[in-house]
């Protein structure tokens, strides 16, 4: 792994090990709102249901929070989301301290935290454009995908023993505190207002920013590069049905699978320091985008459990090359005026389609079986890869400069 960005910027060192002591507090909120969810309902709909709570707002608020994004210093506006996040933080072990039995109180404050945070992600998106040189923009992004994935990891095992030491509560309380490094991170910063002509928020900038996306043939191609990957082969409503007709059903072994995928993932983040010597970032991120498919492909057809593990291990470290491609070039072709609209589609297209992937995926096994829901979504992916390759020749096409 590339380490260049944190020791070559101060500031981004800073953001960075804030954010990740961030995101990694964020896994126990989340753990806890779907444990404190199922043991107040016992329900796996109402379980689901954090995930449209969670979704919708994200889709909803996104584009706007990215017009606000771009008119604004961006410094002082994560200082605030980043504030009002830690107060939802505060108010959710509030409830988990005063005993709260009902649900609708958990759904409000995911509503309220997703809003904020459509805002909080867009403008965090705009930085390292600004404090590392081009050349260094693959490096960040990989770290921010090793932050990203490790704390996938590390955190739900952490929020566990925390929840069984010292009851939900505990995890909340731990999120709350996690604020403070993030925080400071943001506050060192230099001020980080929109270079160019600010504008105002609104429907005429979000228009604006769909205008640019449209008008850049190599960041639409890496939209759609990205839309492939996640409607056709998100595998992840597959593992309960896949445990449990090939692979006995144990809830250790769909831990197991549902953990592959983030382990390659950071194993992908730590061997990416080659990737700042690719030129061709577009192709890469086709190639990587197959390499996802072919992973999903091999899930479907594992024989064993560990062949699984391994398929869905290859495609999460596919997906870490992926992001890490997609970030550098965004960056670098998006002026900073637009950089908060562009940031905010990603998170759009991020909230969104990953859920109706999951749903094509169980609409298809639900015709065939788990396993062909898998392949089919496997092999999907890599067509459509090919198929962005021949029709968006600019993606194929682009390269980096020296």
């Amino acid at each position: 792994m590339d380490l260049r960005p944190l020791g070559e910027s101060s500031a981004f060192r800073r953001l960075w090990l804030g954010g990740l002591l961030s995101v990694i507090g964020s896994q126990m909120t989340t753990f806890a709102v779907a444990l404190q969810v199922y043991t107040i309902t016992r329900s796996a709909i109402a379980v689901g249901g954090v995930g449209l709570a969670a979704g919708i707002p994200a889709i909803v608020f996104g584009l706007i929070g990215g017009s606000v994004v771009d008119a604004v210093d961006r410094r002082k506006l994560m200082l605030l989301t980043s504030s009002l996040l830690a107060a939802v933080s505060a108010a959710f072990a509030w409830q988990a301290l005063a005993g709260n039995g009902q649900v609708w109180p958990l759904y409000l404050l995911i509503v309220v935290q997703s809003t904020i945070a459509s805002v909080n992600s867009a403008a965090l998106r705009t930085f390292a454009p600004r404090l590392l040189p081009p050349e260094l923009l693959p490096a960040g992004a990989a770290l921010n995908v090793f932050a990203f994935h490790g704390s996938m990891i590390i955190g739900p095992p952490i929020a566990g023993l925390i929840a069984a030491g010292w009851g939900l509560r505990g995890c909340y309380l731990v999120d709350l505190v996690s604020f403070a490094g993030a925080l400071y991170g943001i506050a060192r910063l230099p001020p980080m207002r929109p270079r160019g002509t600010p504008t105002r928020p609104g429907l005429r900038s979000v228009l604006a920013g769909l205008r640019f996306i449209k008008g850049s043939r190599v960041i639409t191609g890496a939209f759609l590069a990205d839309v492939n990957a996640t409607a056709l082969g998100m595998p992840f409503a597959l593992f309960p049905a896949v445990n449990a007709e090939h692979f006995g059903g144990d809830p250790k072994t769909l831990g197991l699978l549902n953990a592959a995928p983030a382990i390659g993932g950071v194993i992908g983040s730590v061997l990416s320091g080659p990737m700042r010597h690719v030129r061709r970032q577009g192709l890469a991120m086709l190639v990587a985008g197959g390499v996802w498919g072919l992973g999903v492909l091999g899930f479907g057809l594992a024989p064993t459990l560990g062949v699984a593990i391994a398929s869905l291990a290859l495609a999460g470290a596919a997906d870490a090359i992926s992001v890490v491609c997609w970030s550098a070039m965004v960056q670098v072709l998006t002026p900073d005026e637009f950089r908060g609209r562009v940031a905010a589609a990603e998170i759009v297209v991020g909230a969104g389609v990953p859920q109706l992937g999951n749903f094509r995926a169980g609409a298809v096994a639900s015709l065939t079986t788990p396993a062909a829901g898998a392949v089919i979504g496997g092999v999907s992916v890599i067509g459509g890869a090919v198929l962005i390759g021949l029709f968006v020749p600019a993606l194929v096409r682009y390269r980096t400069t020296r």
